[in-house]
């Protein structure tokens, strides 16, 4: 049957659509079963073999991509660990002697740079590879590594760009199976051991790159107790490790050369050689300063003191609003029932629990306006009360049941003035003056002057101060007397630290009073202590830093080494001797390079105890160790 139809009717034509293939799978790169095959006849293995130069540039490009992944084993594919050594074992034999001086002013043929590049890559293969577990087991017991690493370090070169790319590889690699490597003798030649070269770049080299590698690689293997005796007091890297201590910014650097620093002085002869170098109080220094560097603190403040009781220093008075003149006269020319309304906006605020009586409502509006009835007649209390509603829509008149029912307007509030100028307020007649606060002091002298002094009777009168005691005083000595009781109009000015509050004895202590200077002397208000503390562990190099003191610091301080020993006060038994003079502890030593190593550490110690008072560490352990090292640094003893 034709999967096609055509319609037969005049007019009309219509084709079924044939069924469409289905999409291409999406192959991606490095896909195909045969890049990544089990098999001797693997598709990049045979590139890799087969000496030709675009092949092999493929393969390896690939496998540049491949050994990013985890799963990336070596063993996976037979015969490929032999494929990638293949170029750089070319490259140590033969390929570096084809690069001289003149690489770093001209470029170099394509075909040369070319299988220079294959070496680099190869070695980049594996050293990523190596990152795994299984891949660096495999090369730490594969037989051409040795060679290899031996070589490169021995035969090249390391201040020359051509090299650097492919010695920072070896070094990676080695760093990987370091673990397993057992140095040889020292009878041995010396091209068959790495210490040499590997301390020749660490201390000599330019390139920052390979010095980090070099002193990672030199630490690695000197952790291993077995190595520690080609550890040597004149090390090149040693210097290297004390020169880029300053570099405090390069966390990298400086990391590496404090690991390598601390390998080199977990060795107890290279510590009492150490002790005699010359930079030994300069490098303590600088151990101390990273650490301080580092250092993460917050303040603390511990209120230690009573509960402060405190007022505010200048009282505020809260009243309801009061018509003032310039809003009477306004309001008085306004027509019925717009004045009322405006009356209502400037005496009143909306509040929704707010209530008034209907009565206080209207006679609060018939005392304003009852002596202005001729130019505009008063609204009655019913009309006023109905507006309430115009003005506040929120606002009604309701009546509450009860014996007897009230009669209110719920939903405003008279509107309040909050004045804080009670300095300027009139105390006479004991305080009990209604007048409203004045705004400066000659308007309240005038105001005692005209309502108080001049129209009081008789030639002598009593001061109605407040609590003042003055009780026959002419009124010519009145006028001036009254004036110790008024207030400076500009009061000094208030220092910055001075707070806007009264501290007060107790709680609910009066204030104001009459006579504060009578007041009982408050609590103090600055009982606090303020003091610093870390809040986050140090980072690693402020630890290995510490870690190279301790050593220092337990080397310098013999008490820990001395040996036991038998007398009458120990009945037979052998015990630590504590609390010894220096000339005790330098009998200890069993040289003379010894004690005066010893006495060199205590007296730099001494020297860095005010910079180790600043260190606070969060670890308790490790405090105690900076703590020591102060306590031993004050004495000279332990």
């Amino acid at each position: 049957m034709s999967t096609a139809a055509t319609s037969t009717q005049p007019g009309y034509h219509r084709r079924t659509p044939l069924p469409q293939p289905p999409p291409p799978p999406i192959v991606t790169d490095d896909y195909e079963k045969w890049y990544t095959a089990a098999e001797p006849n693997n598709r990049m293995l045979l590139s890799l073999r087969s000496g030709i130069d675009s092949e092999v540039a493929w393969a390896l490009d690939r496998l540049c991509r491949l050994c990013q992944n985890e799963q990336f084993m070596l063993i996976a594919i037979p015969g490929l660990t032999d494929a990638l050594f293949e170029w750089p074992e070319w490259y140590v034999t033969e390929g570096h002697k084809q690069f001289g001086e003149e690489v770093n002013f001209f470029a170099m043929p394509k075909d040369k740079e070319r299988k220079r590049r294959h070496a680099i890559e190869s070695l980049f293969i594996l050293r990523n590879a190596a990152m795994h577990e299984a891949n660096a087991r495999e090369l730490s017991v594969y037989p051409k590594v040795p060679g290899l690493i031996l070589r490169t370090l021995h035969d090249l070169e390391s201040n020359t760009d051509a090299n650097s790319e492919f010695i920072l590889y070896v070094l990676e690699i080695m760093q990987s199976i370091a673990t397993s490597i057992y140095l040889p003798s020292p009878d041995r030649p010396p091209r068959s051991s790495p210490i040499g070269p590997l301390q020749q770049i660490a201390g000599l080299s330019s390139n920052r790159s390979l010095i980090i590698a070099a002193l990672n690689t030199l630490t690695i293997l000197y952790s291993n107790p077995a190595n520690t005796y080609q550890l040597s007091a004149q090390a090149p890297a040693l210097e290297t490790a004390m020169n880029v201590l300053p570099l405090i910014l390069d966390k990298e650097l400086i990391d590496a050369a404090l690991n390598y620093l601390y390998a080199h002085l977990s060795h107890p002869p290279m510590t009492k050689a150490f002790l005699l170098h010359p930079r030994m109080p300069g490098t303590l220094r600088l151990l101390v300063s990273l650490m301080l560097e580092d250092q993460m603190e917050e303040t603390v403040a511990i209120d230690c003191g009573p509960t402060v009781h405190t007022a505010p220093a200048q009282t505020v008075t809260v009243s309801n609003h009061e018509l003032t003149k310039e809003e009477l006269d306004r309001l008085v020319a306004i027509p019925e029932p717009q004045r009322c309304y405006e009356w209502m906006k400037a005496m009143f605020v909306a509040k929704p629990d707010g209530e008034l009586t209907q009565v206080d409502f209207w006679n609060l509006y018939k005392d304003v306006f009852f002596p202005y009835q001729d130019r505009h007649a008063l609204l009655v209390a019913s009309d006023v009360i109905k507006n309430v509603n115009a003005v506040f829509p929120q606002a009604q008149a309701m009546v509450l049941p009860g014996p007897p029912p009230r009669f209110i307007v719920k939903g405003v509030d008279r509107r309040k003035d909050v004045s804080s100028q009670s300095q300027f307020k009139c105390r006479w007649d004991r305080s009990e003056c209604t007048v409203e606060p004045f705004d400066s002091t000659t308007a309240l002298y005038e105001h005692i002057l005209e309502a108080h002094i001049n129209p009081a009777e008789g030639t002598q009168i009593p001061c109605s101060w407040a609590t003042c005691q003055q009780t026959a005083i002419t009124k010519a000595q009145m006028r001036g007397h009254v004036l110790t009781h008024l207030p400076d109009m500009q009061p000094p000015a208030k220092d910055p630290s001075q707070p806007d509050t009264v501290t007060l004895p107790s709680y609910n202590y009066p204030n104001p009073v009459a006579d504060p200077t009578a007041r009982p002397p408050p609590p103090s208000r600055l009982s606090k202590v303020v003091y610093t503390r870390p809040h986050v562990d140090p980072p690693s190099s402020s630890l290995a830093a510490l870690l190279c003191l301790r050593v220092l610091y337990r080397a310098a301080f013999a008490s820990s080494d001395v040996a036991p020993r038998v007398d009458e006060n120990h009945f037979g038994f052998p015990g630590i001797v504590e609390d010894m003079g220096d000339e005790e502890i330098e009998q200890i030593g069993s040289t003379d390079d010894e004690k005066e190593g010893q006495r060199r550490g205590r007296k730099a110690f001494m020297g860095i105890r005010y910079l180790l008072e600043d260190v606070r560490l969060r670890h308790d352990t490790f405090q105690t160790w900076v703590e020591e090292m102060m306590d031993a640094g004050l004495t000279g003893t332990t």
